[in-house]
Parts: structure tokens; sequence; C-alpha cells
């Protein structure tokens, strides 16, 4: 079976959730108009990955700018579903693609990291919160539980997504693996040349195509107010993409590309997954239950449960 897969190596409009949601829809259809199957966009996208903020935290002390910082990071977010996930679903439709989509989502008082999924009907089919924000991130976003791990059962294969730095989590990665995961996306916000060794290992690892996005932003694209302890030059590139596709045995089919906004797309023939599990199969042949197990909790974990009172 052939599946054409495109990433879409894009800037979000940061802070700008209409603008990005307008952008995310004009590159769908970009997507859908190549023929493409299946479109991924890079890790908060909607409204944008905060490169060089530290909203004025440090041990001990937070202040009325900082607060402030944050308020207009958390106005610039989505619930879902919502207005933007029905956009967003009716140009996956429009596209008669899947769409794996990062945004910042906003559920009561946090946000959270999240990528979300969209089938070719538009069905919002779900979504998948990062388990593990990564060094600063972890001051302004919430951690996601086991119950927003899924693997999508899809026309064009099983996809499911794990966002940047959750990648180099080896048991998330084997809770993927046992899955059946054959389109493994990769939102990012990496673009260092140590990304795209880690998505061939991943691959080869878990024998599936891998489908890498990352944005390509610059200090203009962030609104004048915003702060930014990388640089103050409107050219500094923030982040530079590196987006990527890389087939079950590690090759690379497109990308990595840096420095401009693009669509990477390739054909992917699906049967190479089969043929490269004759020699490796991470959680089946080549596993050892015997030695080794994984448990993996898959319980939503809220902060508050209510039971129903009985009436007398």
């Amino acid at each position: 079976m052939i599946v054409k897969a495109s990433v879409a190596q894009v800037g979000a409009v940061p802070f700008d959730v209409p603008a990005s949601v307008s952008k995310a829809e004009e590159w769908i259809a970009r997507a859908g108009a190549d023929g493409c199957q299946i479109v991924v966009f890079p890790e908060a996208f909607i409204a944008g990955y905060p490169k060089g903020a530290d909203f004025d935290i440090s041990i001990g002390r937070r202040t009325e700018r900082g607060r402030d910082e944050f308020r207009r990071y958390f106005e610039a977010s989505i619930t879902v579903p919502g207005p933007e996930t029905q956009r967003l679903a009716q140009s996956a439709a429009a596209a008669n693609a899947c769409v794996v989509m990062g945004v910042m989502e906003r559920d009561l008082g946090t946000l959270y990291c999240t990528a979300l999924f969209f089938g070719p009907d538009g069905t919002l089919l779900g979504k998948h919160r990062k388990l593990m924000p990564t060094a600063g991130e972890r001051l302004i976003w919430g951690f996601g539980d086991g119950s927003t791990l899924p693997v999508f059962e899809t026309p064009i294969g099983n996809i499911g997504a794990v966002i940047c730095w959750e990648n180099y989590m080896p048991m998330l990665r084997m809770a993927m693996y046992a899955k059946g995961i054959s389109i493994y996306c990769a939102p990012t916000a990496d673009d260092r040349e140590t990304w795209l060794p880690t998505m061939r290992h991943i691959a080869l690892e878990g024998r599936c195509f891998v489908l890498t996005a990352c944005q390509v932003v610059r200090r203009r694209d962030f609104p004048a107010h915003y702060r930014c302890v990388i640089a103050d030059d409107p050219d500094a590139i923030l982040m530079r993409g590196g987006s990527a596709i890389v087939d079950p045995l590690g090759n690379v089919l497109a990308g990595p590309v840096f420095g401009e906004e693009t669509l990477l797309a390739v054909d992917l023939d699906l049967d190479m997954i089969a043929r490269a599990k004759l020699d490796f199969d991470v959680s089946g042949h080549y596993a050892r239950p015997d030695v080794f197990s994984l448990s993996v909790n898959e319980a939503p974990q809220p902060a508050v449960t209510r039971k129903n009172s009985i009436s007398r």
C-alpha cells in the first residue's frame, strides 16, 4: 500500500490564535492539493512555542511582569474541542487527509502541549498531551497522563505522536511500538543536529515510518512586547526547522530542511514495515518478556473525582 505523507515545516503566528489557525488551514489545503493523505505540523503550532521566554521566574521569585506575560500566553491557547478544532476538522475533511496538529491546550488554569489527530473525514479522533515538559517548559505547562497515549487505526495505517523530548523516553516509545504504530509522528521544537539521528534510531527501533516537524520562526515573528533572552535582532532565527521523513530501516526519505518554510512530501510503501520486521520486532519476537516487562497506567488522573450522592 502506498501512502503519500507530508510534513509542514511552518512557523506559527505566535500569540495569535486566529492567524495561526488560518495559516494551518492554508497548509492543510496545500497538502491536500498535492494529494497528501497525512500532514504533520510542529509542536505548539497553535499559537506558538515561547522560545527564549523565561516569564521572569527564578527560584522563590515571581514578578507581576512575568505573570502578565503568562496571561498573554494563556490567552493564546485553545480548548479541545472548541471553535478552532472545528475549523481544523473542516480543513482536514476538505483535504481528505489525516492531520496531526501541535497546539497549546487550555484546561481549567493549566496549559498542555498537545498533539491533535483529525481523520480524513474531519473527525477529531483524539489527542496526546505531552507527558513530560522539558526543562523550563515545566514552569508553564502541565503534565499529561497515561490516558492520552493513543495510536489510531486509520485508512492509511496506525498513527500516533510523541512530542519533542518525549522521544528520549524509552518506555514511552516501547508503549507506542506495542500498539502497532506504523506512522510515528514527532512534532518538535528541537532544531539541533542531534535530532535527525534520534529520528533515524526510532524508525529503526520501531520499524515504523517517522514524520518529524519543526517550526521556522524568527524574532520578528513574535509580538513587539515579547521578551526573548536569546536575541533581540528581528532577523535572528529562533527555530530553524530540520523536519524530515524517515523509513523503517532508518533511511531519510525527505529533509532535513533548514531556514525556510516548506512542505516535505513523499510516498510511503507501507509494505516495507512487514519487510523490516523480518529480523527485528522490538515488542514482538525480539522482546524478552521473561526478563523485561513494562506496565503502562492509562487511567486518567484527575485532581478531583466525584461520586454520586445516594438519596434516602
